[in-house]
């Protein structure tokens, strides 16, 4: 590592020096500039795809740049390694969260640099600084309790207690509240405010506007991996105008509903239950209609559409044919698929290229005499829905890991759409997706329901559930707790049947 830590604090305490970075051909960022001062929440935002994760990676010295270079508190710093960056008093705190949920608390805190006595490690010493570390952030847990055990709020507070062990000076969060209760949340801000008070350089990613907005001093767009514009002032700032500096482009039509024509009952569930679902679920979903589920976390909603999918007790229909409860693959047979919450672990195959990524599904379908896989045919099918679905990717054999969480959910439903599907289950469609992603996915899952295909979907945002469904279910510790048209739907009316009796949220 090339950088100490001078023992004042300078008002810009992160400034990045024209930083570009490649791969494979792919510019991911170009001449990337600006500063974050001390004691102030910076927001960074811009498509998926926009060079956000890769520029958070070089300031976590994941990756170096191949031009440009860092200063933190006013000195030029080379980072090699996240290690590195944690101890030159720089912390990340990623969407997917760096700690190892087998080891306790006190051990991910102090990995590293653990207390000894003698040749041995010190879990008595080491257990008490742990206490002294969780209290700066508000987390009344003991030490020795197995990680694996905390809720992702909880989580994501000992990787802040982490850093604040190495007197981390910047502290850059990536899509923090994705997978957070309303209360967590709550929490996590109080703590952004108070590290803020305590001079610290926060810079904050998310898609979520209105976070950007109500939490940030200043704000960074970034378009294309290019630095578009930064506001270094909030005051007048309004969604509105960052989206406009993120997308360069029109989405009003593609976030808006022209209206289709629903037919018949097309999917029918009938005491449908499984693990996490308290009550047997029995609904509906017709031609060309998309309905949505609403719920906190927790609520039962994954665990719905998976024991539709994978086919446990009840009985799913589809147009009055009874689909075999027989797993995956006889619901894909039968024109039932599913578009899961967790991308990275149950839809997509890392280090597969984009062309196999789209074309799992689709290849024993087109494999001549039932064997040979027909590369053309896979290829052919493969570029028309990159084309078609604006798909952002270097090649077809480019890892779909490589792409942002928008690319990669369009792939998976490319795989889908390659099908002949007749009823989709999308499960947090657009979780973790930007403003422009979004709004594409919008216009392909009405696009699908204008065919006739039945949609069903998953979404703990509000404004998604109302733009998007036609009717919506609320679900609350595991039973649906209410039905109703969207437009006699209000955030009011589906919040007040998600809280459970207690209210917590």
């Amino acid at each position: 590592m090339q950088c100490k830590r001078r023992a004042f604090r300078l008002s810009k305490l992160l400034t990045f020096h024209k930083i570009s970075k490649g791969f494979s051909g792919v510019q991911a960022l170009q001449d990337v500039s600006f500063s974050v001062s001390g004691g102030s929440v910076h927001g960074l935002c811009g498509e998926n795809g926009a060079g956000k994760s890769t520029l958070l990676k070089t300031l976590s010295g994941v990756h170096q740049p191949d031009t440009g270079y860092l200063e933190i508190d006013g000195k030029k710093c080379q980072f090699r390694s996240a290690l590195d960056a944690l101890n030159g008093g720089v912390a990340v705190i990623y969407q997917e969260l760096n700690l190892v949920s087998e080891m306790s608390i006190a051990e991910n805190v102090w990995l590293g640099h653990f207390s000894t006595k003698g040749p041995f490690v010190d879990f008595k010493e080491l257990e008490r600084k742990t206490r002294e570390s969780l209290k700066q952030v508000g987390l009344d847990v003991d030490p020795s309790t197995k990680l694996g055990s905390l809720s992702i709020g909880q989580k994501q507070m000992v990787e802040i207690a982490k850093a604040l062990t190495r007197n981390a000076q910047v502290i850059a969060f990536d899509e923090p509240t994705s997978s957070l209760s309303a209360r967590e949340v709550e929490t996590l801000f109080g703590l952004i405010h108070e590290l803020r008070g305590r001079g610290l350089a926060i810079l904050y990613v998310s898609h979520r506007m209105d976070e950007i907005t109500s939490l940030c001093d200043a704000c960074t767009v970034l378009r294309d991996g290019k630095h578009i514009e930064t506001f270094e002032s909030m005051k007048g700032v309004d969604a509105g105008m960052i989206v406009n500096r993120m997308v360069g482009r029109e989405l009003a039509a593609a976030m808006t509903d022209s209206g289709r024509d629903v037919g018949q009952d097309l999917l029918e569930l009938r005491n449908v239950t499984g693990p996490g679902l308290v009550d047997p679920v029995s609904l509906t979903v017709k031609e060309g209609e998309i309905v949505g589920i609403f719920g906190l976390i927790g609520a039962g909603r994954t665990e719905l559409l998976k024991a539709i999918y994978l086919g446990t007790a009840g009985q799913v229909l589809i147009g009055k044919e009874t689909v075999p409860r027989k797993g995956a693959v006889s619901s894909i047979k039968s024109g039932l698929v599913l578009c899961p919450e967790d991308r990275k672990h149950e839809a997509i195959v890392p280090m597969l290229g984009v062309g196999e990524n789209l074309n799992i599904s689709i290849r024993r379908t087109l494999a001549k005499l039932g064997f040979w896989i027909a590369y053309g045919a896979e290829k052919e099918n493969a570029v028309s829905f990159v084309e078609k679905l604006r798909i952002k990717t270097a090649s077809l054999q480019t890892p779909i890991s490589n792409l942002s969480g928008g690319n990669q959910q369009k792939v998976i439903l490319a795989r889908w759409l390659s099908e002949r599907i007749k009823v989709v289950l999308l499960d947090e469609p657009t979780r973790g997706i930007d403003v422009g992603s979004k709004a594409e996915i919008y216009a392909i899952v009405r696009d699908l329901a204008k065919k006739g295909i039945g949609v069903l979907f998953v979404s703990s945002e509000l404004p998604e559930i109302l733009a998007l469904s036609d009717r919506v279910f609320v679900m609350c510790e595991g039973r649906v707790v209410g039905s109703m048209p969207t437009k006699e739907a209000t955030e009011s009316k589906l919040l007040s049947l998600a809280l459970p009796k207690g209210g917590a949220a």
